[in-house]
């Protein structure tokens, strides 16, 4: 993507310079086709910095973005294990879905204690701020 933005700015430049160039040669005197042709380096130069720099941005916010989704990953997977490995806690019947550091559990349990069991794991869980509870009690099908 950076390559094919800086080679759109690069034609974009050299298109620009090159019109100029034939549009006006006849009406230009030897020095100015010189001063337009650094311009146009100029030019090409300040696009190129531009559509780096824009670049480099997305870049970063697409490095967040995996960043944060890796972390999502590592707190529903902790989650997920401390139940499964909990005599009083059926895992397979809660889903656990984390948005940053706020966990939110649903699904069906049996109890209150199982209920009260599955929320405090996930509360007891690093890098958890936050648990939204949607669990329902009732059979699991």
């Amino acid at each position: 993507m950076i390559r094919g933005l800086l080679l759109l700015a690069i034609v974009g430049v050299v298109g620009v310079a090159a019109w100029t160039y034939w549009s006006d040669s006849a009406h230009l005197s030897p020095g100015t086709a010189a001063l337009d042709a650094e311009t146009a380096k100029q030019e090409a130069a300040r696009l190129a910095s531009r559509a780096a720099t824009t670049a480099n941005d997305a870049a970063g916010k697409l490095g967040d973005t995996v960043s944060d989704t890796v972390s999502e990953g590592r707190l529903t997977a902790k989650i997920k294990s401390k139940m499964a490995l909990d005599d009083h806690v059926k895992a397979r019947t809660i889903d656990v879905d984390t948005s940053g550091s706020i966990v939110t559990l649903t699904g069906v349990v049996t109890s209150a204690d199982e209920r009260d069991r599955a929320l405090r794991l996930a509360r007891e869980t690093e890098g958890v701020t936050k648990v939204v509870d949607r669990l329902r009690i009732g059979n699991r099908p």
